[in-house]
């Protein structure tokens, strides 16, 4: 059995500016995302798709994510809080953001820069979804670095040698999720992708964005049997939690992509 370390979440102080890990994670994803996604776009060249098109859609993301993440949480997962005090919405240095709602700002982004740029929403989006693991990579782990988004109970630590007390939530042995969440949707649907990416033959329109899809639908759902869950749902006598309801709607458009690309659309070069 471990004891998490206590890692300080303020990175850098400057003054009273606190720069804080679950910030720099933030950055970093971007950053290194938009790096990779113009190679992609090199690699795999669409219509009216450049690097540069990739680089004027960064600050569309940046909004996005931002904006869907926060009103994501804020719907999702603390609908009480904002009815009671509205300007909480806004006050996004106390924390607070969901995976789900950013996908969906990213996908509005997304939808109105294509029109906008005349570029088709898959070909955009194909270039996007496969940096988004290397973001969720640092966000877990910034996670981790905070202390939040705890997993459950381990009843048997012998069975579980990694578990870990977080002891500033009680003193109970817990799976360290926030890892788990870094390795299976950060590394492995990363590599997936990757995969894809680097083959050719299996980057036809709208399968990229399927398998992110249904691939971070799979994940996610795995990770949250050991992940505390902060709400849960009574379906048929089973019990749902929120990440797992909200993964539903994305794996049945990750099947629907990949329906579109494997059905109606040929292989690109």
């Amino acid at each position: 059995m471990l004891i998490y370390p206590g890692f300080d979440p303020i990175a850098l102080q400057l003054g009273p500016v606190a720069v804080r890990w679950y910030g720099l994670a933030y950055v970093a994803g971007m950053l290194g995302g938009l790096w990779y996604s113009k190679k992609i776009a090199v690699w795999h060249k669409a219509k009216n798709l450049t690097p540069d098109t990739l680089e004027n859609f960064f600050i569309w993301a940046v909004i996005g994510i931002v904006a869907g993440g926060r009103l994501g949480y804020a719907l999702f997962y603390g609908l009480d809080h904002l009815l009671r005090d509205p300007l909480w919405l806004l006050r996004v240095w106390e924390g607070g953001m969901s995976f789900h709602g950013g996908a969906a700002g990213v996908i509005a982004a997304i939808l109105i820069f294509a029109h906008h740029y005349k570029v088709h929403p898959a070909d955009l989006a194909d270039r996007i979804v496969p940096v988004v693991p290397l973001g969720l990579f640092f966000g877990r782990i910034a996670n981790f670095i905070n202390g939040e988004l705890w997993g459950r109970h381990v009843p048997n630590p012998d069975a579980v040698p990694w578990a870990m007390v977080f002891p500033a939530v009680d003193p109970l042995p817990r799976h360290p999720s926030q890892l788990y969440e870094a390795g299976l949707e950060g590394i492995i649907l990363g590599l997936l992708l990757w995969f894809i990416v680097r083959k050719g033959h299996a980057f036809r329109r709208w399968v990229p964005s399927g398998v992110f899809l249904l691939g971070y639908a799979a994940t996610r759902t795995l990770a949250e049997f050991f992940r505390e869950p902060e709400i849960t749902h009574n379906v048929l006598g089973l019990s749902i939690t929120q990440g797992q309801t909200l993964s539903l709607p994305l794996a049945l458009g990750g099947l629907l992509c990949l329906y579109l690309g494997y059905a109606h659309t040929p292989t690109r070069k």
